[in-house]
């Protein structure tokens, strides 16, 4: 994955966790570090098979899916929704900082941003 995508998703990612400090929900930041990766259980769905997994991990890992709750929270004052709008960018940006992308539903390593594990 090119250097210049990599820095622009940990800029992404910084941005995020800077907006999750003023939306923290009097939260403990060691709850916040627990819940950052939160996102990640979604991979249970390929305990079902790979379409499902694919499925449930686009799902919790998708910003639009993300932007559409921080931008509902924020609009309708509810905190609890902007902070969880809020984490999944972070945690997305995260993710794709790292090189994963969204699954393909025929290989968990098949992603977004290529094979993963090469």
């Amino acid at each position: 994955m090119d250097f210049t995508i990599r820095i622009e998703e940990a800029a992404i990612t910084a941005i995020a966790i800077y907006f999750l400090t003023k939306y923290n929900l009097g939260l403990s930041v060691w709850l916040w570090v627990l819940l950052f990766f939160a996102p990640d259980l979604s991979m249970i769905g390929y305990l079902v098979n790979t379409r499902v997994g694919a499925f449930t991990y686009n799902l919790f890992h998708h910003r639009a899916v993300a932007i559409v709750l921080l931008a509902a929270g924020f609009a309708m004052h509810i905190d609890v929704l902007t902070s969880v709008g809020l984490l999944l960018v972070a945690h997305s940006s995260f993710d794709r900082m790292l090189g994963y992308g969204l699954k393909f539903p025929d290989d968990f390593k098949h992603t977004s941003l290529g094979w993963t594990g090469k």
